[in-house]
């Protein structure tokens, strides 16, 4: 059994430290102003370069990636965002997981926490495609907002919200640093077009719309203009699939994607499962990460308040696993928790046991550990010392 560093603590040093200053490297914000002076630490050791969690900013493009010390930072943003499916209520959910207490939990994790409240939506009518402009201003939003938060130096915590928003996320994502990874932890593999998507609702859609190899099968949508593809297949796993759509999984096995699906996962174990995908993505160096969860990926019987289950899924410690790895990877920049609705699932408690968990692997993302933990500069408490407790004693007989 394995122990991590305590929260806060830094990893030894064990064979040999570098440390680079790129001072004067400047990076001219959308708003003008510059960004000055990055710093690189690197230490070396016998731990895969994946697991080690150590300090690094990775300077590339004009975009830097977040160092260690930024993981202890967390950007939280709501988007309780509904259009991109028909099912009303997985829009209460960031509501919801702030009066289950998540920011405080948030904050006795050592996260510094800044809550940037929970975007406002306005709806607009369809179009063709039954592709709402809704969703469209609506992931809009999201990738600025998204944007902003990362290059606030923080990791960002969005709270869905339908799996529509990832277009938004992600986007945003790729604005603020160069090249992330994406790791899409899921039942479905959201990538139809749509004109492949048997429903049409775009929760089904992001990934297509943000992968070059499937450009040409976009139609051109006009709410959509001011979006570009950022990922190419080589940019995405995908982990925990068990309902994926013909044409789906064409693009799965055409378009060269790497995906774990859940007979996957029974063959491999899912830390052999997080080795590869870690590998995959970070052959060489480190890159920034982007979790995209679904809380569907969980077997309905831990999740059952969500709109699309599927039996068979993720279990509990399966779902921590891949949260705390991501986490010590030291690369995840952020994170999305998606498709929890408060008003569905079959008998009292669902919504509360789903939220729960959701908490659970948003905590686990910043370094809750099942293990257990303590806070950085605990000390356990001594007992009174021997002379000390003569003293007391003197003085009260002569009292």
């Amino acid at each position: 059994m394995q122990s991590g560093p305590s929260p806060g603590r830094k990893v030894p040093n064990v064979t040999l430290g570098l440390r680079i200053d790129f001072v004067g490297a400047s990076q001219v914000l959308t708003d003008g102003s510059p960004r000055l002076s990055v710093s690189v630490e690197m230490f070396g050791g016998t731990m895969s370069a994946h697991r080690r969690g150590l300090s690094q900013v990775i300077r590339t493009g004009g975009r830097a990636v977040l160092s260690r010390r930024s993981r202890n930072s967390a950007g939280v943003l709501g988007v309780p965002l509904s259009k991109g499916q028909t099912k009303a209520g997985v829009e209460l959910t960031p509501s919801a997981l702030r009066k289950a207490g998540l920011l405080i939990k948030m904050e006795q994790l050592g996260c510094s926490v800044f809550d940037y409240g929970d975007l406002a939506f306005q709806d607009v009518p369809q179009t063709d495609w039954n592709t709402s402009w809704s969703v469209a201003c609506a992931v809009h939003q999201v990738a600025k907002a998204v944007c902003r938060v990362i290059r606030d130096g923080h990791t960002c915590v969005t709270l869905g919200g339908d799996h529509s928003l990832a277009l938004g996320s992600v986007y945003g994502h790729s604005m603020a640093q160069q090249n992330p990874a994406v790791i899409w932890v899921d039942a479905h593999a959201d990538i139809n077009t749509p004109l492949t998507s048997p429903t049409g609702n775009l929760h089904g859609q992001p990934l297509a719309f943000l992968l070059h190899e499937l450009q040409d099968k976009i139609p051109s949508l006009s709410e959509f203009s001011w979006l570009s593809p950022c990922l190419s297949a080589r940019d995405i796993v995908y982990i925990g699939l068990r309902d994926v759509d013909p044409a789906e999984h064409f693009i799965l096995k055409n378009y060269g994607l790497r995906y774990f699906s859940t007979r996957d996962i029974d063959e491999l174990g899912i830390r052999k499962v997080m080795e590869m995908t870690l590998e995959y993505l970070m052959p060489h160096s480190k890159r920034s990460i982007h979790l995209s969860f679904d809380i569907d990926a969980f077997d309905p019987s831990v999740a059952p308040a969500t709109g699309t289950p599927v039996p068979g899924g993720l279990t509990v410690r399966e779902g921590m696993y891949i949260a705390e790895e991501l986490h010590n990877s030291g690369a995840l920049s952020a994170l999305d928790l998606v498709e929890v609705n408060p008003r569905l699932g079959s008998g009292p408690g669902a919504a509360d046991v789903t939220l729960n968990l959701a908490m659970d692997v948003i905590l686990s993302c910043l370094g809750k550990m099942r293990e257990g933990m303590h806070t950085k500069g605990y000390r356990l408490p001594m007992p009174p010392t021997e002379k000390r407790e003569e003293g007391e004693v003197q003085a009260s007989r002569e009292v």
